[in-house]
């Protein structure tokens, strides 16, 4: 068993103000994903400016926020919201789910497309290879902030977190997600993507990749305790969640390797 850092989760305390890592971490995200936008955008010929990178950063933080929150209050608190509609904006007792920044971030892609007249997709196929980065630091503010732990384990790395009531040794899922979701997706994506690729396919194999890692990974994530396992004594609401993710990634790909469209102006 390997002991549990136990970094403090707090980073920067001024009086009553506090800066968690977990917040540093999204700024972590976003800027990570400006620098690599920039890169790309003064090799794409003019497709891509600095301008309009600045902005599709923006858009997409607006929607992982918000697209986050209200994901995760339906998703994993929808009982609770309908009590109590106002747990919504309590914000301050965290929560947030990938899937639902996923479908807030399609629709300020949406939104950025259609004032900048591109087509959705060539600009989801442009941020796809960026997203890694933010789901990797995120993964690792998780694990600073000692939640989000694995199910119980006797291998050689579990690590006990001080939070766990149980106090027993887990599998540090938010590494395993860290490695997956962060490091294996950013190369898989970043070095597909180094040539102009058919219109749909860097998208479809982003959600093909992040969809097969996290159904993995869910096999040794201790379940939401409000919801627990859905069926079978193993299924949980995240590779229910990931399995459309699957199915369209390989769609995507199909489509877009079958039509061969590139991106245009």
């Amino acid at each position: 068993m390997i002991s549990y850092p136990n970094i403090d989760p707090i980073a920067i305390s001024v009086g009553p103000i506090a800066v968690h890592w977990y917040g540093i971490m999204y700024l972590v995200g976003f800027a990570g994903a400006y620098l690599l936008g920039m890169y790309r955008a003064k090799r794409s010929g003019g497709l891509w400016t600095p301008e309009m990178v600045g902005d599709v950063i923006f858009y997409g933080a607006l929607g992982v926020i918000l697209g986050g929150r209200i994901g995760y209050i339906l998703f994993y608190q929808f009982p609770s919201f309908v009590d109590n509609p106002l747990i919504l904006v309590r914000i301050w007792e965290g929560g947030m789910s990938f899937h639902g920044g996923l479908l807030g971030v399609i629709v300020a892609m949406l939104v950025f497309a259609r004032r900048h007249k591109k087509h959705l997709v060539d600009v989801t196929d442009f941020i796809a290879p960026f997203v890694p980065i933010g789901l990797g630091a995120g993964r690792l503010g998780n694990f600073i902030g000692g939640e989000l732990w694995g199910k119980p384990t006797d291998v050689s790395w579990a690590m006990v977190f001080p939070a766990d009531p149980l106090q027993l040794a887990r599998h540090p899922s938010q590494l395993y997600q860290f490695a997956l979701e962060g490091v294996a997706l950013f190369c898989v994506l970043w070095f597909f993507s180094q040539k102009s690729k058919p219109r749909y396919c860097v998208s479809g194999l982003f959600l093909l990749f992040y969809g097969l890692f996290r159904i993995l990974v869910e096999f040794v994530r201790q379940p939401d305790p409000q919801i627990g396992y859905l069926a079978f004594g193993w299924l949980t609401q995240g590779q229910l969640l990931s399995l459309p993710m699957v199915i369209a990634g390989v769609a995507l790909v199909a489509i877009g390797f079958k039509g061969k469209i590139f991106p245009k102006h």
